[in-house]
């Protein structure tokens, strides 16, 4: 397994780390008060955490849905963030001119699922130096994902984390084939679970995405199973007044329960 190293966290050594935060920034205070509690509760728990969120979302179902502050103005607030709480910071990139930028402030440049295999998008978060976190294509099978890990390889880096988060058979629905992290995981990379995501309705809700966010605990307790080396979770503390992915994301008086259930079940199978 080649171990990445975000900041002093080690990923890929056996511990579980935990990228976290809510889907889209929804201003300073309330994204800090977020990202405040969900690190009181990792830090009770002894898991290395990462605060995320995106500064922008542009794959949006509506062209009327809020996309988030923008990249300058979301740069600052994860900053303010980043110093308030002194924590790594993941955020998505959607073109190769944010590379640069984001690269000053974030520590994980998280590519999104729809833009996994762009070529230039890849290279350009690669010469970043910077961790590159790749979402596993809703369209892709797992053996696909060796092709942009191969992307990534040529563009001189080796700081990659692969995140699985469902494959898409139409008709609005998401389907976690645990086999793919144990196949993704043979690339010799770190392999994320993202229990949020997995559980999304893409489009489902007509004019935006719905979720099952009751299914989160199963699918991740499932994931720690089969073994993985990180938990990507979309949080909030009223997930109904969310901007984006309000249906599938945990509320935040459920977090620790749930971490709590995944670790037990991870401490069981990490050295398998």
């Amino acid at each position: 397994m080649n171990k990445v190293k975000i900041c002093d966290i080690e990923v890929g050594g056996g511990n579980l780390i935990l990228m976290a935060g809510p889907c889209v920034l929804e201003g300073f205070e309330r994204s800090l008060k977020i990202g405040r509690r969900t690190k009181e509760i990792a830090d009770k728990l002894k898991i290395p955490y990462i605060f995320k969120a995106s500064f922008d979302k542009a794959n949006r179902s509506s062209i009327k849905s809020f996309r988030g502050p923008g990249l300058e103005e979301g740069l600052k607030i994860l900053a303010a963030i980043k110093s308030e709480l002194n924590v790594p910071i993941v955020t998505d990139i959607h073109e190769t001119y944010q590379a640069e930028p984001v690269s000053k402030v974030a520590d994980v440049l998280q590519i999104p699922a729809f833009l996994c295999r762009q070529t230039d998008l890849l290279m350009a978060a690669a010469k970043t130096d910077k961790v590159v976190n790749v979402k596993k294509g809703q369209f892709l099978s797992a053996n696909e994902m060796k092709n942009v890990v191969t992307k990534l390889e040529e563009s001189g880096t080796k700081k990659i984390m692969l995140t699985e988060r469902g494959t898409s058979f139409g008709y609005n629905n998401l389907v976690v084939d645990m086999r793919g992290l144990a196949t993704m995981r043979s690339f010799n990379y770190p392999v994320i679970f993202d229990g949020t995501h997995s559980v999304q309705l893409p489009g489902g809700a007509g004019t935006s995405s719905g979720g099952q966010r009751e299914f989160v605990p199963y699918l991740t307790r499932a994931a720690a199973a089969v073994g993985i080396d990180g938990l990507f979770l979309e949080v909030h503390d009223n997930p109904a007044e969310g901007l984006s992915d309000a249906a599938n994301m945990i509320p935040l008086d459920e977090l620790e329960d749930l971490l709590r259930k995944v670790l037990a079940v991870h401490e069981v199978t990490k050295n398998f």
